[in-house]
């Protein structure tokens, strides 16, 4: 556990969400620490993109509070969330690109409507490029989305999600619809992403490969290539911790050995049949 372990950069802490009157998450506890991943696991409808947009402040909890950078976000105006979401970068299902705009649009538009950014006008063009080179998408700029592979897309996404140099980063369900080479490209991505930035990242996956990826695999700067974590001293240092998400509760907290470990019918079921 890190060493700023009383500073989470997420708390959840007993969050109940309804949708009218039926929980969608129920009781949720957790906490993300600095520079830490953590991989959400879990069936279709068992909460997981829930607790994402909760976390974001989408979505209010019936109870229990939630606390991004110290602060409790459960009852703040949505004009106070605003210098909050500028600090969280977040990949949504299916990319949710706007089809109007043109890539290079679409990345600079967190730069360019978030006023808690404060991204001179000079400043956005080199920072999207510069964020399309990270995906390797530079040659998209003049494109839509309509344009681009369902791979390229969710690679735009993350351009977006990243373009603002955000502390977190939530990523709902990035290899979702994609064959397995393209989903794989889309976590070297993340993986990327999360050594070269430091950032606290929640993944939302129903593949346990993902996880896996995540877990063990670090990115080498020399040749910009995953390589994989050589000893337990490397992979304590990614600090990837697992949640596993049933019917809107809480199942499974832990590191990759104590899931695969345990003896849960669901969570050993699940792990099992992503493998």
């Amino acid at each position: 556990m890190p060493e700023d372990a009383s500073n989470p950069v997420l708390r959840f802490d007993r969050v109940t969400v309804a949708f009218e009157g039926q929980p969608a998450i129920c009781e949720v506890s957790f906490r993300a620490f600095p520079e830490e991943t953590l991989v959400i696991l879990g069936a279709a409808g068992s909460g997981k993109t829930v607790l994402l947009k909760t976390a974001l402040g989408l979505l209010r909890p019936e109870s229990g509070s939630v606390q991004v950078f110290g602060r409790d976000i459960s009852q703040l105006r949505e004009q106070e969330l605003f210098e909050i979401r500028s600090k969280i970068g977040m990949l949504f299902q299916e990319s949710a690109l706007f089809d109007s705009l043109t890539i290079e649009e679409n990345v600079a538009y967190p730069l360019v409507n978030q006023a808690c950014i404060h991204c001179p006008p000079s400043e956005v063009r080199p920072r999207v490029e510069q964020a399309l080179r990270f995906v390797e998408l530079e040659q998209t700029l003049e494109k839509f989305p309509s344009e681009l592979s369902g791979g390229m897309r969710r690679r735009a996404a993350i351009a977006r999600a990243v373009v603002t140099e955000p502390p977190l980063l939530l990523y709902d369900s990035p290899t979702a619809g994609l064959d397995p080479i393209t989903a794989n490209t889309i976590v070297a991505l993340i993986v990327k992403e999360r050594d070269v930035s430091h950032a606290t990242t929640l993944l939302v996956t129903q593949r346990y490969q993902d996880g896996n990826l995540v877990a063990n695999f670090r990115y080498n700067p020399e040749d910009g290539r995953l390589i994989p974590a050589q000893n337990g001293r490397e992979k304590s240092h990614l600090r990837t911790r697992f949640l596993v998400m049933r019917e809107g509760q809480l199942v499974f907290e832990g590191n990759q050995d104590e899931l695969e470990a345990t003896r849960d019918p669901y969570v050993s079921k699940f792990v099992k049949h992503q493998k």
